[in-house]
């Protein structure tokens, strides 16, 4: 079933598959000389500048007279990208393509009228054969699609610190809440300062959002996003809880530190766990760092919580062709082999060889196929930026004044003001 305008994004399932062709798009002006194609995003640095990187390089194969545009904004988990997006889109100044995460987080800029349907190009591209029936069901809107997703992304995963973890006697993945508090309280008991590295915003309501699956389960935690499940919900209530006992085991200066700050805490041997998405691995792999663990969080089971990557056609775009062919390259058999094995995600066709991916992509690949699948608010599949942004806010104050009441009113009022919009 595809999006309204009014509806929130279900779950994503899994279909069958067939491979795209090369990339053959043609120069605005004819073919007459190099054409830029600026390419907007938030991969600045690590794991996913090495991701664009090797997309880059099928582009330049690809697209022959069209070269690459690098408009990358860092920090925040896009959040600096998007306000400076925000600003050009009104501006009239939109770049050739930009990224945006799949899911409800597109409807704002379908619904300002700012990016282009490409349903036509799906079809001549074989990208809906290529990518899951599920997925092409979300990235549908009123019958239209409108963005290439790169990749999918998990985003309950809990990464470790094997060494610190052996040297508190933890020999196993805690399975449910109770057993992850035990753990960080013999984390706390070595004298791990932060048996739980925590970040600003964003990174809270990741966390959040796990904890949030662990009480509720995964239907009525989609159900949150879609208006089935009441914010004042005792299950809701219990999450609340749960995630402030969790916020006694991380750092103080979680509102300061941006994710990669946190890992660090890991990675030094100051905390023993992060919860964070699965590009965690990559930018580990890519700092050298190869003593760590994953999980899912714990309590979560067998739920699989996604978010995409995707890339746009702005309304007002400067090199549509030059866009286009990108699009294609995004889209592509080989364009998500060389993003996805260095980015830590896996690819959003489901014709892609497990050998050819590192083990974390592996096991990931297939859990996709398994596994019950959720969306996530923090990024952009399960709410909209204004919702989005609203949980943040509500999550940001609670760290500091623990107003369990108070957070619980503020997302029952945020899902009554964004819900459906």
């Amino acid at each position: 079933m595809g999006f309204t305008r009014r509806a929130a994004v279900a779950v994503v399932g899994v279909a069958a598959l067939l491979t795209a062709s090369a990339c053959g798009g043609s120069d605005s002006d004819g073919g007459t000389g190099s054409k830029n194609v600026e390419v907007f995003t938030w991969w600045a640095d690590g794991g996913e500048k090495a991701g664009l990187d090797g997309l880059v390089g099928v582009f330049g194969t690809a697209c022959a007279g069209q070269t690459f545009q690098n408009g990358a904004v860092a920090g925040g988990a896009g959040a600096n990208a998007k306000s400076v997006l925000a600003s050009r889109l009104q501006q009239g100044d939109p770049p050739d393509t930009f990224q945006a995460h799949a899911g409800a987080e597109l409807l704002d800029y379908i619904n300002a009228g700012q990016i282009e349907d490409i349903s036509a190009d799906y079809d001549a591209w074989g990208l809906k054969q290529a990518f899951p029936a599920g997925l092409i069901g979300n990235l549908t809107v009123d019958g239209k699609i409108y963005s290439v997703p790169a990749n999918i992304h998990r985003a309950n995963v809990v990464w470790s610190n094997k060494k610190v973890l052996a040297g508190a006697g933890i020999t196993a993945d805690p399975k449910d809440l109770t057993e992850f508090f035990a753990d960080l309280d013999k984390l706390k008991a070595k004298g791990v300062k932060a048996p739980l590295a925590l970040g600003k915003d964003w990174t809270q309501l990741m966390l959040f959002e796990s904890v949030l699956i662990s009480d509720l389960g995964p239907e009525k935690f989609t159900g949150l996003w879609q208006g089935k499940t009441d914010w004042n919900d005792a299950g809701v209530t219990k999450a609340i809880a749960d995630f402030q006992r969790l916020q006694t085991y991380s750092n103080t200066d979680r509102d300061a530190l941006d994710w990669t700050d946190a890992e660090k805490l890991v990675m030094d041997g100051k905390a023993g766990y992060q919860l964070m998405g699965d590009w965690e691995a990559a930018d580990l792999d890519a700092k050298g760092f190869k003593d760590y663990g994953y999980a899912t969080f714990p309590g979560n089971g067998t739920t699989f919580q996604w978010l995409a990557d995707s890339f746009v056609l702005p309304k007002g775009a400067k090199n549509p062709d030059g866009t286009k062919c990108w699009l294609k390259t995004v889209g592509s058999a080989d364009g998500q082999k060389a993003f996805n094995t260095t980015k830590g995600s896996i690819p959003a066709r489901t014709d892609a060889n497990p050998a050819d991916y590192p083990k974390y992509q592996q096991s990931a690949m297939a859990d996709w196929k398994s596994a019950t699948q959720v969306p996530s608010c923090a990024h952009g599949s399960a709410c909209s930026q204004g919702w989005q942004q609203a949980a943040n806010s509500a999550l940001g104050a609670f760290s500091t004044n623990h107003d369990a009441a108070a957070l619980q009113k503020a997302l029952a009022a945020a899902a009554q003001q964004f819900a459906g919009k």
